[in-house]
Order: C-alpha cells, then sequence, then structure tokens
C-alpha cells in the first residue's frame, strides 16, 4: 500500500469564492499510479473548505448566496469585536459548520471515482488570501 501526500498552495482572489481544484488534484493523483484505493483532499484553515458539487456558474453564484444567507457578513457577531487575527470572520467560521474540510474520493482501476457531473472545489470563505493550503493524500495499491 503507498500514501503520499501533495500541497496545493491556492492563492484567492474574493471574500467568498469557489475555486475548482479537479485539475491539479487529477495531477496528483497521476503521478502516484494508484490502481485501487482512495484520495483525500484535506483543507488546513477554519474558514476555508473542500467540496464536490457540478461545475455550472449559475449553480455556483446560487451556491454562494445560499452560504451568505446561513450566516449574512454584515452582523453583530461577538467573535468580530475583537478578532484573534484582525479579520471580521465570524461568517465564515459559521458556514463552516456545514462544510467539510476535506473530502475523499474512491480510486477503482486506476481512475477517480467522480460522477458524471462532480469536480473538486475549494470554497473560500474568508479572502482574499495569498495562500491557502490543501493537502491532497493518495492512498492505494501501485
Amino acid at each position: 500500500m503507498r500514501f503520499q501526500c501533495e500541497s496545493l498552495i491556492i492563492p484567492t482572489e474574493m471574500p467568498i469564492q469557489i475555486i475548482d481544484v479537479s485539475g491539479s488534484v487529477r495531477e496528483i493523483f497521476e503521478r502516484y499510479a494508484v490502481r485501487n484505493g482512495q484520495v483525500t483532499i484535506a483543507s488546513a484553515h477554519t474558514t476555508a473548505f473542500v467540496a464536490l458539487n457540478e461545475k455550472e456558474p449559475k449553480l455556483q453564484r446560487d451556491m454562494l448566496d445560499f452560504l451568505t444567507t446561513l450566516a449574512p457578513p454584515a452582523r453583530d457577531y461577538r467573535h468580530d469585536i475583537a478578532p484573534v487575527d484582525g479579520r471580521p470572520n465570524t461568517h465564515s467560521h459559521l458556514i463552516g459548520l456545514f462544510m467539510n474540510a476535506s473530502e475523499t474520493i474512491l480510486v477503482a482501476d486506476g481512475k477517480l471515482l467522480l460522477g458524471e457531473w462532480q469536480s473538486i472545489f475549494f470554497v473560500e470563505l474568508d479572502g482574499p488570501r495569498e495562500q491557502r493550503k490543501l493537502t491532497v493524500q493518495v492512498a492505494g495499491e501501485v
């Protein structure tokens, strides 16, 4: 069984943003020639997450609108009164309660088992940031 980890550094440009990382994850996966196993993509942040969903611009806009209705940015949150890192980001942490810090994709016969419409997204909830980190672990039989 082989286990390999690589990091992706992702710059973000918007306060809330969905970034397709499918191609980057696929490139890492293909470097290790795993036949059967899994690929796990994990965010190293409490305000940025990983999601599997459809890559369609109108749907992505709807997703962003939905997330901001869960916890609107412009509210009087206690955590924002004196934020530890100087960023008023309570809304990002609250939305994160409904998100996944990681996603695992199964591998069979050397292929990622993603559905026809599934893409892998990095979801930024507290941008913009110069560097966000995803760790991609490829595990399985060669």
